[in-house]
């Protein structure tokens, strides 16, 4: 049943991915739309856990408001509740028909089919899993022992709610422990009492997964969605359980039979919770904000911001992710162009190890990037998402590579002529200078081609290579001249000179092999651009 639900998951996330996101984002104005599109969200996904790790990562982004945040995954609780009437009804009958058609779909080749498929047969594995569970209890029932020891889980109630809550912890899903319950007293083997304890456990237990999971760094901010949502649920327990004696008769009244009930107090129980928070979601939402306040100090300039792991489980939203990420690195360099350019005309050991410190960034960025990629599952990649994946890969390497020869070799040269005492003659320092500046713009050309993905910007990126190459080759030839006039400023920072002409037309190459080449050999574009470049050069 696990299974299923997690393919129903992957599906629905594969099928509807960013449209999801979107409604999500959009639903968000007010606390009713934000309420109903949390349940909404929820009924697709059959997981409030998913909701809730999609929510946590819009908020610690900054992207949604507290207040609607919390209205939806009250709304989120409610969609679970919708999930379990379903599956409370005996529809096994449809088991083998649904995995059918789904297996019919994903042998189709379109993606978008394939992706609803998996959704079906998901479907198919649950309700087959909850008849299979069903069967087994038969021999449960009929073993005397496992029957007392469930005729008595209704005198330790917390002990139940806490167990409850655990499983469900554990199983990423309220639905799969409330079904549980309701299975275990449709057989007679669970009290009343003991199963309203189980479902008070898994709507409890349903809260801690976005808690663990979803808050990334130090900042407290950054939970604020999951705590109040987990605040919610213990305070509903509290309430349930202090009343607990009082309660139990009508929950008994629920429905024409144990499991039944148990389902309609699950609904109940959630649909109370909202009644009682939405009204004051706002005041509720200032005061988690007056006790978890945002950190004074951001984030370190290498921490990445828009690699959400909840997303990997839709990669065309990973993708997406990771190539913001990469922008980041684009800027990052751009910054370091910018120092050098300072650099070359007026050195200082201040401005060198400024930008020195914006490799570490580089580096620090790279390696996040790469680590998220590979953690997406290939099995869940489209051809065409392996390509872009290839392409966030190169564009990421050849930007820390390019970043570590403006560190290593360039300011190098700014350093070595900061400790001799000497400078670039007018000339030298103004064919450097051009040099940089046409590098700059070129990052900024391959930003450009890595997030449209444009054929013509790709070509126009690669023409850049020749360009540069004449114009380090009018440099040198200019550079020669002025050491045959015997320029005092061009023999004393020659061998500078030359090395930081040759290192820049490198660091342009980098850009080219990671924004231009990938992008144009996926489109089976790359060899005639190539050779038309090996023509020009001849």
């Amino acid at each position: 049943m696990l299974w299923g639900v997690h393919m129903v998951q992957t599906g629905v996330q594969r099928t509807f991915g960013p449209r999801l996101r979107g409604f999500l984002a959009a639903a968000l104005s007010n606390r009713f739309k934000a309420l109903g599109a949390g349940a909404a969200v929820t009924v697709a996904l059959q997981s409030s856990t998913a909701t809730g790790l999609m929510l946590t990562a819009f908020a610690a982004g900054g992207l949604v408001e507290l207040a609607p945040a919390l209205a939806v995954m009250l709304g989120a609780n409610m969609g679970t509740t919708v999930v379990v009437q379903l599956l409370s009804f005996d529809v096994v009958a449809l088991a083998p028909i649904l995995v059918l058609a789904g297996v019919v779909l994903f042998r189709r080749t379109e993606d978008a089919t394939r992706d609803f498929g998996r959704v079906l047969i998901g479907l198919g594995l649950m309700l087959t899993a909850l008849h299979q569970f069903l069967v087994l209890l038969d021999r449960v029932v009929a073993n005397p022992d496992a029957h007392a020891l469930l005729a008595h889980a209704g005198d330790y109630i917390p002990l139940a709610i806490l167990g409850a809550a655990l499983l469900t912890w554990a199983a990423h899903s309220s639905v799969a422990t409330v079904l549980l319950a309701m299975s275990l007293a449709a057989k007679g083997m669970l009290p009343l009492d003991a199963g309203v304890a189980i479902v008070l456990g898994a709507n409890l237990g349903s809260a801690i997964n976005p808690l663990l999971e979803g808050s990334r760094g130090s900042d407290p901010a950054s939970r604020r969605v999951p705590i109040g949502n987990l605040l919610t649920r213990v305070a509903g327990v509290v309430v349930a359980v202090a009343g607990f004696r009082f309660l139990l008769p009508y929950a008994a009244q629920l429905g024409p039979s144990p499991a039944r009930a148990l389902a309609n107090f699950h609904t109940l129980f959630n649909l109370a919770l909202a009644a009682a928070f939405l009204p004051w979601i706002g005041g509720y939402a200032k005061l988690i904000v007056r006790v978890l306040p945002q950190k004074d100090e951001g984030l370190a300039p290498g921490a990445p911001l828009y690699l959400d792991p909840s997303l990997r489980e839709t990669p065309a939203l990973a993708l997406g992710a990771a190539t913001r990420e990469s922008l980041r690195m684009a800027d990052t360099l751009e910054a370091m162009l910018a120092g050098l350019r300072v650099a070359i005309a007026t050195p200082s050991r201040g401005n060198i190890d400024d930008v020195r410190r914006l490799d570490d960034v580089l580096d620090s960025l790279n390696s996040a990037i790469k680590a998220y990629l590979i953690s997406i599952a290939p099995s869940t990649l489209k051809p065409t998402d392996g390509e872009r994946l290839a392409q966030i890969l190169a564009f990421a390497t050849n930007l820390e590579h390019a970043g570590d020869l403006i560190d290593r070799n360039l300011l190098s040269v700014a350093k070595r002529r900061l400790q001799r005492g000497v400078a670039f003659s007018p000339e030298g320092e103004a064919d450097l200078v051009r040099l940089v500046d046409r590098v700059t713009a070129n990052v900024r050309l391959a930003a450009s081609v890595v997030v449209t993905g444009d054929e013509d910007a790709a070509r126009r990126l690669v023409t850049e290579k020749e360009a540069l190459r004449a114009i380090e080759a009018d440099a040198v030839a200019a550079h020669y001249g002025r050491l045959q006039s015997g320029n005092v400023s061009t023999v004393e920072t020659s061998s500078l000179h030359l090395d930081a002409l040759r290192d820049l037309k490198q660091v342009n190459s980098h850009l080219i092999e990671g924004a231009a080449y990938p992008l144009l050999t996926s489109m089976g574009a790359l060899l005639p651009t190539r050779l038309r470049s090996v023509g020009k050069g001849a």
